[in-house]
């Protein structure tokens, strides 16, 4: 049994803890919070759980690393820390263990990370034996794996478009919609997420990906937007109040241009409110869905709809995420140490699982 360590509790922290519990292979052998109320719970609960796993949250980092897990699922946000995130994982990976996580944007595609942050990870491994697999969490196997498996169904392929379809008042992180993607701000102010080269610097790794996957010579990566003010005033279950005239609706693209064209595209189409912006992209069902269209012969176009936590959208495709990730623990502890992208880590199936309830 491989034992791994849980780090954040939050929206992928609880779903992590979750895989963890139910994978065949791995042992939940410790969870690290940081907010002190947390501290002692067993971490079934803080996961959500109907019964306890027998393992307490801990706010000690250096106990942690030090009782020598082979594997961390680090799960703590990287949107607005992202130094203290690396730093974090830096530390796992020189304790020699396997890290995986969806907090480095850079490491999507690693090839194309900052020279100076790849040295650093690579100087870990080298230094602790450890090794980092990064996938996104908006989930990573939609904008790699999955369209770029769905392309070799096709005879030929003119655009790869990957789409994120949601209403964001399902998505458990009030700040991050309210504040850095803007819902519900005047449309004059300018939401971090949004900022000219900041989707590019979050999503061009995983374009890069597909391209070199694919064969493909980028020119370039652009970038498109698109805001929508909402029409009246809204009242949502999850979140409360969004003010007529403040934004409802977001819509970008972050464009791999080949050729002089756009041919590989990840898209998010966002909401606030059904009722904004009826015009772009809808969800075939309920309150978002994840896409792939593969414009070419054939026409191709699968969507996923995923569901947890009492059948929210936004924590069933966090869940896809963290599976992507733990499912890969036991494959990349076989595996020398190293620094490794989605193309290296195989999507296999759930051996073992079938038919298991969790804990």
């Amino acid at each position: 049994m491989i034992a791994t360590l849980v780090w954040g509790t939050g929206n992928v922290g609880r779903a992590a803890i979750r895989a963890v519990a139910a994978h065949p292979a791995l042992t939940l052998s410790g969870v690290l919070v940081h907010d002190p109320k947390k501290v002692g719970k067993d971490a079934g609960e803080l996961a959500g759980l109907d019964t306890g796993v027998g393992v307490a949250a801990t706010d000690d980092i250096d106990a942690a690393l030090a009782a020598g897990p082979r594997a961390v699922v680090y799960a703590a946000s990287g949107d607005i820390r992202p130094l203290e995130a690396f730093t974090d994982i830096l530390r796992a990976i020189r304790a020699g263990a396997v890290v995986v996580t969806p907090a480095l944007y850079a490491f999507y595609d690693h090839r194309s990370a900052p020279a100076d942050l790849r040295e650093q990870v690579l100087e870990a491994i080298a230094a602790g034996g450890g090794s980092l697999f990064v996938s996104g969490i908006d989930p990573g196997w939609g904008n790699d794996v999955l369209p770029l498996l769905v392309t070799g169904l096709a005879s030929t392929v003119e655009v790869v478009r990957c789409q994120e379809i949601f209403d964001y008042t399902t998505y458990d992180q009030p700040d991050s919609v309210r504040y850095l993607v803007g819902m519900g701000q005047p449309m004059d102010y300018q939401p971090p997420m949004l900022a000219a080269g900041v989707p590019t610097m979050v999503w061009g790794g995983q374009i890069r990906l597909m391209a070199r996957a694919l064969g493909a010579e980028l020119d370039e990566i652009r970038e498109t937007l698109d805001r929508r003010a909402l029409d009246a005033t809204v009242s949502t279950d999850r979140m409360g109040e969004f003010e007529a005239g403040t934004q409802g609706a977001v819509r970008f693209e972050v464009q791999g241009i080949i050729d002089g064209e756009p041919r590989i595209v990840i898209e998010h189409v966002t909401r606030i409110h059904a009722s904004c912006a009826p015009d772009w992209p809808t969800p075939p069902t309920g309150d978002g869905a994840h896409r792939v269209i593969i414009e070419g012969r054939p026409r191709i176009e699968v969507s996923i709809e995923a569901t947890d936590e009492d059948g929210n959208r936004s924590a069933g495709g966090n869940a896809t995420a963290v599976g992507r990730l733990v499912g890969a623990i036991d494959w990349l502890t076989a595996a020398d140490p190293g620094l490794y992208d989605a193309l290296d880590v195989p999507l296999r199936p759930a051996v073992g699982i079938l038919g298991k309830a969790h804990p």
